[in-house]
C-alpha cells in the first residue's frame, strides 16, 4: 500500500507542481494593473446583483414574493458567473498556452483544469459574500441540508470542467467556438431560472404547460445544480428542484448523469486530440 501512494505521488508530482504555479500564475494576471485587484472578484458579482435586482426584481416583478428571493438572486447570478467564467476561461486556455505547450512538455489537461481552478477559486470568495449576507439578513435559517452542498458543488465543478475541456479542444481547430459560446451561454443564461422564479414558468404558461417546462428546465444539469444549492442553502421551502418537480427518482437522476456523461466526453475527446494541439497551434 505505501508503495503504490509512493508511486502515486512520484508520478503525479511534477504535474501537481505546475498546476500549482498555473493557478498561481494565472490568478496574479488576472488583476495585475487593476486598483481594486482581487476586490473585483466580490464587486462584480455584487453589481451586477445590484443591476438585475432593480431591473428585474423592481421594475419587472420577477419574484416569488418571499423575502428570500433577493437572496436567491445574489447566488444564483455568483453560481452562473462561475460557470460562465469556468467554461469562457477553460476554452481559451490551450491556445492562449501555445507557446509553454511546444516548449515544455507536461500533461496538457493541466492548462485546462488551472483555469477552471481559477474560477472556483472566485466562487469560493463570492460564496463568502453570500454567506454573510444569508447571516445579516436575518430572513435565512440554515437547515441539515447544507451538509450536501458539498456534493453540489463537486458536481457543479465536474460539469464546469467537462464542458471546458470540450470547448478547449474545439477552438484548437475551429477558432469560432469562442463567439459561438458567447451567443449559446447568453441563450441558457435566459433558460435558466437565475433572474426569475420558476414559479413564474407556471404563473405565465398555466397549469396545463407550466409544470411540464418547468420539469423540463430542470433537466438541464446548470439549472439542477444552481435550484440544488440554492434549495440546501437558502430556501427549501420554496426553491423548486428536480428532486421535489419529479416523483420518479430515475428522472431525477437525469441531470446528474448527463454531467457525468458529459465529463467522461469531455475527457475522452481531449485525450484523443490532445497529442496533437502543439503541431496545430
Amino acid at each position: 500500500m505505501n508503495t503504490m501512494i509512493a508511486n502515486l505521488r512520484k508520478r503525479y508530482h511534477y504535474s501537481w507542481v505546475v498546476l500549482k504555479e498555473l493557478v498561481k500564475t494565472d490568478f496574479q494576471l488576472r488583476y495585475q494593473g487593476s486598483f481594486l485587484g482581487i476586490a473585483w472578484s466580490v464587486l462584480k458579482p455584487l453589481m451586477l446583483f445590484c443591476v438585475m435586482y432593480v431591473v428585474f426584481v423592481r421594475f419587472l416583478k420577477f419574484s416569488d414574493g418571499t423575502p428570500t428571493f433577493p437572496l436567491v438572486l445574489l447566488l444564483g447570478i455568483s453560481l452562473w458567473n462561475f460557470f460562465a467564467e469556468a467554461t469562457s476561461m477553460g476554452l481559451s486556455a490551450i491556445t492562449g498556452r501555445g507557446d509553454l505547450l511546444r516548449k515544455v512538455d507536461f500533461p496538457r489537461y493541466i492548462v485546462v483544469v488551472s483555469a477552471t481552478i481559477g474560477a472556483l477559486i472566485s466562487l469560493a470568495i463570492n460564496m463568502c459574500v453570500v454567506v454573510i449576507f444569508c447571516i445579516f439578513s436575518g430572513v435565512v435559517h440554515f437547515t441539515w441540508r447544507v451538509l450536501l452542498l458539498p456534493l453540489n458543488f463537486v458536481e457543479y465543478y465536474l460539469l464546469a470542467l467537462g464542458v471546458a475541456l470540450l470547448l478547449a479542444t474545439l477552438n484548437v481547430y475551429f477558432r469560432d467556438i469562442q463567439h459561438i459560446w458567447e451567443v449559446v451561454m447568453q441563450a441558457l443564461f435566459y433558460a435558466t431560472p437565475i433572474i426569475y422564479p420558476l414559479s413564474m414558468v407556471t404563473g405565465q404558461l398555466g397549469q396545463h404547460y407550466g409544470p411540464m417546462i418547468t420539469k423540463a428546465m430542470l433537466l438541464n444539469p446548470a439549472a439542477q445544480i444552481i435550484q440544488d444549492i440554492r434549495h440546501n442553502l437558502i430556501a427549501p421551502e420554496t426553491t423548486q428542484t428536480v428532486w421535489t418537480e419529479f416523483n420518479h427518482v430515475g428522472y431525477a437522476l437525469i441531470p446528474i448523469a448527463l454531467t457525468l456523461v458529459i465529463l467522461a466526453w469531455g475527457v475522452s475527446v481531449f485525450r484523443k486530440h490532445s497529442r496533437k494541439f502543439a503541431e496545430v497551434l
